[in-house]
């Protein structure tokens, strides 16, 4: 196992290069963007769909106006991704540009939208056919995003503008300058739609999505689904945010597909697509990547080692929200040998189980978007419009998972209490050199931690703690603002215990860029650690600090509110780490 390990090591620096592709990287952080909408729509959707479930009829108009208000926004988020792409691409560009040559981030937007309207809609009678506004124009929204950036990168950089004489305030001679880079973004677009239509007789949105019907068929299969899910926790084992890297590439038909199943089943059929993003948050990813939702219930009521017992506890309402990098990194179950084959497996299982009860014993496909942070078992039940099978199908997921991580939990809890064990003799022997050491000071010395500890490394009486008395305003971030979260509130609970004057706040990687300059300090949890340097280049810029963060390390400070803010007053005096 230690050999599989290592030649997966060796290999971290090819999977951070992937991860860091800005074209998924502005893919993963459009979607972010639109986030709101989809959860927001997602809300309606339910409000008009579940009542009739229960023999509940709603007022026509009523309905109407729900799904009036589906329409104008799950309903157009096509065009709203083209943008929000658009703009995180160009951002991401901006931070690389040459000294003086900025990307105009709203003129993108805004082109990024014209070029997907021209690529993706086709023009009727007194209107527009709306069919590729949403979810199925993602892939143009896309294609637009891309051009667009490009083609303002490629007139940046070689001055192609009009440019207009000093006297001419900034803002007015901004839209000048964005007149040549938008035309040919537009015009790019439109040719493209141009020859898409004369040569195959379709808008270019629709081809598109034909040419690669053959692959999203393919992933929505046993197989495909299988090597989706096995690929996402596979990077996360290596210390890659596994998401990030795997799904941006399948985001149409994650959310398409869901669309397509509500469709199907408002029409009285049976919705047989598995691929959809609740299937994958809820089945594949239950209780966070690696389907740990049942491991700290392993943890907390079969295992005897002080350490699992403790990150059981620690993580069992973390996990069952899908929140689980107290769990990775605690236990750890990141790199750690015991864990490489169920961590792997268990997502595997889940998704051939529940491919299984859509395909074969007839339950509903996900046909609902609810966020991603809904417990397993209860998204399960919801998104599969509150069938009974589905029930079954959560129960089984739990015991599957359950029976895969067991053995290897139990192996791994016998190290664990060898471990416990032989440092315990060790305190038993420091403690008779000096018996008014207290049992934590014991457990230091004998467990020889080289990592910050940050009790004990700052105390409250030590000078870093005075770091500054103007404030300190403190930007904490993760993957999904959910792990951020929690060093950001012990943050919080730190500054009012000690009084010292810090604030903090929790933040996504990706979606942090527009808000980074109204803090003083930028703390990266592990999980983006491989973005570092990247972070750094913008704190540099706006003379921000910034420091990093390891596993052990992280949680620690999540549950020590006053070491947590003696770490950020010395990251603040100390500059980078």
């Amino acid at each position: 196992m230690n050999v599989i390990i290592e030649q997966i090591e060796k290999r971290q620096a090819f999977f951070q290069k992937f991860s860091k592709n800005i074209y998924l990287m502005a893919i993963k952080d459009g979607f972010l963007g639109a986030m709101p909408v989809i959860l927001f729509s997602s809300i309606f959707i339910l409000c008009a769909a579940i009542p009739p479930i229960f023999g509940v009829t709603l007022p026509a108009g009523l309905v109407e106006w729900l799904w009036k208000i589906y329409g104008y926004t799950m309903g157009v988020v096509g065009m709203l991704v083209a943008g929000t792409t658009a703009k995180c691409l160009a951002g991401n560009i901006n931070r690389k540009m040459p000294d003086g040559k900025v990307i105009n981030e709203t003129s993108v937007m805004l082109a990024a939208i014209c070029g997907f309207l021209l690529l993706a809609i086709t023009q009727v009678d007194n209107g527009f056919d709306v069919d590729y506004m949403g979810t199925k124009g993602i892939l143009s929204a896309f294609v637009s995003a891309f051009i667009t950036v490009n083609m303002y990168k490629f007139c940046v950089k070689r001055d192609i503008t009009i440019k207009m004489p000093k006297e001419v305030p900034g803002s007015i001679a901004q839209n000048f300058r964005d007149v040549f880079p938008f035309s040919f973004s537009v015009l790019s677009c439109a040719l493209i739609d141009i020859a898409s239509r004369y040569f195959i007789n379709a808008p270019f949105g629709e081809i598109f999505s034909k040419l690669l019907s053959p692959l999203f068929e393919g992933a929505d299969s046993y197989f495909g689904l299988a090597l989706i899910w096995f690929l996402v926790p596979f990077f996360w084992f290596v210390g890659i945010h596994g998401p990030s890297v795997v799904k941006p590439g399948l985001a149409a038909p994650l959310f398409g597909n869901a669309e397509a199943n509500l469709k199907v089943f408002t029409e009285g059929g049976h919705p047989e697509l598995a691929l959809t993003e609740n299937f994958g948050n809820f089945i594949g990813e239950l209780g966070g990547t690696g389907a740990t939702f049942i491991v700290p219930i392993i943890f907390i009521f079969l295992m005897h080692s002080k350490q699992l017992k403790a990150v059981g506890k620690a993580s069992v309402v973390p996990v069952m929200f899908a929140v689980n990098e107290p769990l990775l990194f605690a236990a750890p179950i990141i790199l750690n040998p015991y864990f490489f084959i169920p961590f792997l497996i268990a997502p595997v299982a889940n998704v051939l189980i529940g491919k299984f009860f859509i395909s074969v014993l007839g339950m509903n496909g996900f046909m609902y978007v609810l966020p991603w942070a809904t417990p397993g078992p209860i998204g399960t039940v919801m998104s599969t419009n509150f069938q009974p099978i589905s029930i079954v199908l959560a129960i089984t997921l739990l015991v599957v998972d359950f029976f895969i991580y067991y053995p290897f939990c139990k192996a791994y809890d016998r190290v664990l209490l060898k471990q416990e064990a032989e440092r315990k003799d060790e305190e038993d022997e420091i403690e008779e050199i000096d018996p008014d050491l207290s049992d934590d000071q014991a457990a230091v010395l004998a467990d020889n931690i080289d990592e910050v500890q940050p009790t004990k490394a700052t105390s409250a009486n030590s000078p870093v703690a005075d770091a500054t008395d103007k404030g300190l305003k403190v930007l904490v971030l993760c993957a999904g603002a959910g792990t951020s979260a929690m060093l950001a509130n012990a943050l919080e609970e730190g500054a009012k215990e000690t009084g010292k004057n810090v604030v903090a706040k929790a933040g996504a990687y990706g979606s942090h860029y527009d808000i980074m300059p109204s803090f003083d300090l930028v703390v990266l949890a592990p999980q983006v650690n491989s973005y570092y340097d990247d972070i750094k280049t913008d704190t540099d810029k706006l003379g921000i600090k910034l420091v990093g963060t390891k596993g052990q390390q992280y949680i620690k400070l999540t549950h020590d509110p006053k070491g947590a803010i003696n770490f950020v007053l010395r990251a603040a005096r100390e500059g980078n780490a």
